[in-house]
Formats: C-alpha cells, structure tokens, sequence
C-alpha cells in the first residue's frame, strides 16, 4: 500500500491585506501565516513516512513571486528532499505566463533537476518509484483554450462550438495516455480544472486566466484508483469510487471563504481501491460582524457589546453596520477601534442609509390590494410635507380615474403649451398624451 499526502492551492503571498508588520521578523504576518499552514503540510508528510506527495498546483498567486516569496516555498518542499520522499508539482493557472505561452514558475525545480522531484506541465504520465512500491501519476495542468486550439481551429465557430473541439481534443489526448497505463500499478490522476459538479470558492475571482469546465464523466474512470484535483479552494469529495477530491486551499484567501475548513488529504493507495482522510489545519480566523441598528435607540451600546459577544482575538475581522444619517454623531470611532484592538486586524465598513432609499411602507407592500386613491390616502398621510398639496392631489388623481383629461390637467398655470396652444374646439388628447409619452421614451433611452 502507498501512502499519499495530497495538497493544493496554496498560494504563497495572497491576502497580504489582511495583514500586517511583525516587528520581529518584518514580515506580513499572513506570508507567516501561509508559510506556517504549509510546513504543517510537510511536517505530516515526514511525520507519518508518506511514499509520495502530490501538489495539485498554483503555489503563488502569480508566476512572478517576490524571491522572499519563492525562498519559503523551496524551503519547505527542499524538506521532502532530504526526507527522500518523491514529489509531483503540478502546474496551475497562477503558476503559468501569459495563459501557458511563456513557462510556469513551477519549471525551475525541473530545470535544477531537484532530486524526487516531477514538474508536471504537461499532459503526461509519470511512473514513479516509492518505498513502498511503484506508481503511475498522469498530471492534467491547467489548460486553456490557447493550449489545445489554434487560431484556424475556430474560425467561424461559436463559443459552444469552441467547448465542444476542446473537449473532444482532451478526450482523445487523455485516452491515449490512459492506453498506455500499467493495468498492475496503482494510477493517480493529478489535474489542475474545475468539474462540472464542484462547488466554486474564491477561485473565481483569483482566476488569472480563463480556462473550462471538465465532465466529471471524464475524470470518474475505473483506469483511476484516485483522483487528485486542485484549482477550488473548497474541500469537497464528488465521487466515492474512484475517490475525486478537491483538498482545497491550505489557508483563507478573503472573506469569502470565511467558513471554509481548509487542509490537505491523506490517501492510502492499492490497484483498485483507495482509502482518503481530510486533515484539517488550524488557520487564522476570518469574522464578520454585520449589524442593523437603524432602528436602534443606542447604536453604540450594541455595536460594543456584539464585539464583547464575539471572538475576535486574533482573527481578521470585518465590523459592517447600517445607521441612518441622524445616528452619525452617535457613534464613537475612538472606542470602536478600542474594541476591535484584539483582533489581528479589522476593517470597518459604516453603511449610512439614505432616506431615499427607505423600504416601501407596509401599507402598500405586496400582496396589500387597495384601490388607487387609498394607495394615495396612505401615501399622503405618511409624507406630512405635502399636506398643503394634499386636496389638489387627490382632486387631480380622482379626474385622472374618470378619464376627464381637460380637467385633470385643469392645475397647469396658465399658458402652458399642452393646453394653450390648442385651438378652441380642438380636442387636447393628442398634444397632451404626446407630452405625457416624452419624459417616458427619453427615460427609456436612458435605459
């Protein structure tokens, strides 16, 4: 039995933001935050004698790292070296120039000719030597459109055309890697892409390129003892038998996957079956704080005392509250960040409501079928600032319901065009609803 230690998307220098200065060491506390997640990665890996660890790709959030950036990354994989534990790097999105044109950063291991170690940049088939016996890894990187077609490939064609050559070009190229497999060893397929079925993360909006959808039809293959994909930033598992799994990310990007669980997967492998485990990390926090107090008589009091209520020490958190504009002076910025000092640093976001923008008065919500003129009633009674022009709106509304429209409009001020200009005798309707009909065609021209 071969045992695998399988991580993904660890994206070594991301989140910067959500950091800030140690003063012992002068670096961004989430580059030591990133660079604490994935020596734990490596410490299990050496810990627990894994035959073989498998990286599913994008290692920085870009293929040009800082060189700060690159030392952590070699420091930690030069470890499995002198551990003597061979290791695949499978090339991602971020880890590619200029959609694949240009090289990965992932290509200088390859090109050292680090020992044990394979750098898969390419659709191939890799037989590899463990401790506990052989292994045969087909690494799958990132693809793009511009990796399988040509320019001529799509003349003419549509985007849905374009997605059906690509697949079909990956089809046969898979296929032909698959007939040359060993049917006795154990096979791995190490892929770089986003399924059909998997639940999106935060890769959406890191995506530096744009790449497509994989059927899971084409990965869930009997030839397959496991399945090992990077790219979503979520853990989750999409098929039992062969196992196809995502590890997800080593640490929190964003916010947006504050309630991610992050970690890495440990596999045991024999031709034919395979035993996974998800391994949990224990990262930094990410909290949101999001309050109403638009209708609180206190607002201060309660955003501190939510703060008391929630665990922020260490964690990143994001305090996001609606007041509306008379609360402004209410609320004390001194003490709120005297609050949040605890946390490893937060940003606030005060959201003032503009009276504009105040929801519809339940009266007249929906589902609440009155006639129009008590729809008017209501409206005029909760707006005491047009109760001069209370009687003449009403009168006005009441001839537009008759359909009298000489006297709805009877209130213009004399010498208006609409109704002036008309000759005596002549009926109104036609100048009048051109009138009516123009402010609405110049909003829709707007539109």
């Amino acid at each position: 039995m071969i045992r695998l230690l399988h991580l993904s998307d660890i994206h070594l220098g991301s989140g910067l933001l959500h950091g800030r200065v140690n003063p012992e060491t002068g670096a961004n506390t989430r580059l030591e935050d990133f660079g604490r997640s994935l020596e734990r990665c490596i410490d299990r890996a050496i810990a627990e004698s894994v035959d073989l660890v498998l990286f599913g790709g994008d290692a920085f959030p870009d293929a040009t790292p800082p060189p700060k950036v690159q030392e952590i990354f070699a420091q930690q994989f030069r470890r499995l070296v002198d551990a003597q534990i061979p290791t695949v790097l499978l090339v991602g999105n971020h880890d590619q120039h200029t959609q694949g044109q240009g090289g990965a950063s992932l290509c200088i291991y390859r090109t050292l000719g680090v020992p044990g170690f394979v750098v898969g940049d390419r659709l191939e088939t890799h037989h590899i030597s463990t401790r506990s016996g052989d292994v045969q890894v087909i690494t799958l990187p990132w693809l793009t459109r511009s990796t399988l077609l040509s320019r001529p490939d799509t003349e003419g064609l549509s985007l849905a055309d374009v997605d059906h050559l690509l697949m079909e070009r990956l089809r046969v190229a898979l296929e032909g890697e698959i007939r040359r497999l060993d049917p006795a060893l154990p096979t791995v397929l190490l892929a770089h892409l986003m399924t059909d079925t998997a639940r999106f993360g935060a890769e959406r909006f890191l995506s530096a390129s744009k790449g497509f959808t994989v059927p899971m039809a084409l990965l869930a293959r009997p030839c397959f003892d496991y399945v090992a994909l990077g790219h979503v930033h979520r853990h989750q598992i999409l098929c039992d038998q062969p196992p196809v799994v995502y590890p997800g990310s080593i640490e929190r990007v964003d916010f947006s996957e504050e309630s991610e669980d992050k970690g890495y997967m440990l596999v045991s492998l024999e031709r034919g079956k395979a035993a996974v485990e998800f391994c949990p990390l224990p990262v930094r926090p990410f909290q949101t704080i999001s309050l109403d107090l638009t209708t609180n008589p206190d607002p201060q009091a309660k955003l501190l005392s939510q703060l008391q209520k929630n665990l922020i020490v260490d964690a990143v958190v994001r305090l996001v509250y609606q007041i509306l504009p008379e609360q402004v002076e209410q609320i004390d910025q001194a003490a709120l960040h005297e609050a949040l000092e605890p946390a490893h640093t937060y940003s606030i976001y005060p959201e003032v409501q503009s009276q504009l923008a105040r929801p519809r008065l339940p009266e007249l919500g929906a589902g609440n079928e009155l006639d129009p003129m008590e729809a008017l009633k209501t409206y005029l009674e909760h707006h005491p600032h047009l109760s001069s022009l209370a009687a003449d709106m009403l009168a006005a509304a009441q001839n537009l319901l008759a359909g009298d429209l000489r006297s709805d409009l009877s209130w213009n001020r004399p010498g208006d065009p609409i109704l002036s200009d008309a000759p005596p005798g002549t009926c109104a309707a036609e100048p009048i609803s051109a009138a009516l009909e123009e402010p609405a065609n110049a909003q829709l021209r707007l539109l």
